[in-house]
């Protein structure tokens, strides 16, 4: 299974930008997507998942009300509309993906929660 991401580039401090993943290989169903981020120097952060089979998102407490994550299960394929884009959310940002189940929803938040990753897009953001 790879997982392409798309759509990151250079955006002024108060814009958009809206990243999109899709999986593609072998036939895959997964259980939920999600996005994290690397900024320079920095650890992999967790910022959006959506789970498939309840439609429940989850958010990183720095992008709530400014992102919104959403996307299509049956094509294995999730979106990022970011908003308000602030200096911070400058980062590689990355798309999983988990065919695993778990129950309850906080592994969502974790690497942990993910057995698929795509090689990340580069978000800038300039002020």
């Amino acid at each position: 299974v790879q997982l392409q991401a798309c759509g990151g580039g250079l955006v002024q401090a108060g814009g958009s930008l809206r990243l999109s993943c899709a999986a593609s290989g072998r036939t895959f169903s997964s259980r939920a997507m999600s996005w994290f981020r690397q900024a320079p120097g920095k650890e992999r952060e967790f910022v959006a998942a959506i789970r498939w089979s309840s439609g429940s998102t989850y958010y990183a407490g720095s992008v709530q009300d400014r992102f919104a994550i959403s996307g299509d299960s049956a094509k294995n394929t999730v979106y990022l509309q970011m908003d308000s884009l602030k200096d911070e959310d400058t980062a590689v940002y990355y798309c999983a993906a988990g065919d695993r189940t778990y129950f309850g929803y906080s592994i969502y938040y974790t690497e942990r929660g993910y057995n698929y990753w795509g090689q990340g897009t580069l978000v800038t953001v300039s002020s």
